[in-house]
């Protein structure tokens, strides 16, 4: 044993350790939440529970307001994603392709809405809001939401386009293509995947957006991050355990559908203001 620990060497050996702890710091806290959502009966000290039901499974999902909530936040991510897609990817193309005067700032900021307490730019946007009648309305919903989300889609395109050479269209060109078409044929699909993942990123942020839709969808409009803090609130923990396993599968799942395009070049590239 100690001749295989001195033939990996330290390096190796301090590479694994660190491994494990991440391993540990990461998936403890999932396994203890799958546990408590699964948990019929689970008492201090017993390290497991003591018995496993999925009566509070059949509570949550039976909840009117909890389905609509469902719905509702589905609706709202998808409609994000969409309307980002339409007015952030051709502003990413123009940053990419286009230069002109202070893109560079305008680039970066786009990250100042990340760069502040998110209740304190929403405070000041629900007073613009209040003025043009946006306040408990789907539309201020949907604004406020792309707010938290033009920063995904404006930088990880602008890079995915950059990425693409301009040989490549200009070969295309040479061949009697037109802009539109070489685009739609050549540029579009090569920068595809960053287009994919931002939109992963901005579809998951809509949908575990809490506090700007408290603010201003309140009181018609909930999502599931808003009925969630009622539910840990009024009810028992295994409740907010099954509704956080419900609230963190679609993560989970679009993650594991798009890990082809989600990869660590994708995102240090799109991170960067060239």
């Amino acid at each position: 044993m100690n001749w295989y620990l001195r033939s990996l060497g330290t390096r190796k050996i301090m590479e694994f350790i660190v491994l494990v702890i991440f391993v540990i710091f990461f998936l403890g806290p999932l396994t203890n939440l799958l546990l408590l959502a699964v948990s019929g009966k689970w008492q201090y000290p017993a390290p497991l529970p003591q018995s496993l039901s999925l009566e509070w499974w059949k509570f949550v999902l039976t909840q009117d307001d909890v389905l609509s909530s469902i719905s509702l936040s589905f609706l709202i991510a998808i409609t994000v994603t969409v309307c980002s897609i339409i007015v952030c990817v051709p502003a990413a193309y123009a940053f990419a392709r286009i230069s002109f005067p202070l893109s560079k700032w305008f680039l970066f900021s786009f990250l100042l809405t990340h760069a502040f307490p998110k209740m304190g730019l929403y405070v000041s946007i629900a007073v613009l809001f209040y003025k043009f009648g946006l306040m408990n309305t789907f539309t201020g919903i949907v604004l406020i939401h792309m707010v938290n989300t033009l920063m995904y889609m404006t930088w990880i395109p602008s890079s995915a386009f950059r990425s693409v050479h301009r040989a490549q269209e200009e070969s295309a060109r040479d061949a009697g293509a037109g802009p539109l078409r070489v685009f739609w044929k050549i540029t579009f699909p090569m920068a595809l995947p960053g287009i994919v993942v931002a939109s992963i990123f901005t579809f998951l942020a809509s949908l575990d957006e809490a506090q700007g839709t408290l603010l201003v969808g309140t009181p018609d409009y909930k999502t599931m991050p808003v009925i969630m803090y009622s539910i840990i609130a009024d009810y028992p923990s295994t409740t907010g355990a099954v509704f956080s396993v419900i609230l963190t599968l679609p993560t989970v799942i679009l993650l594991l559908a798009a890990r082809r395009f989600v990869s660590a070049d994708v995102l240090a590239g799109g991170f960067q203001v060239k």
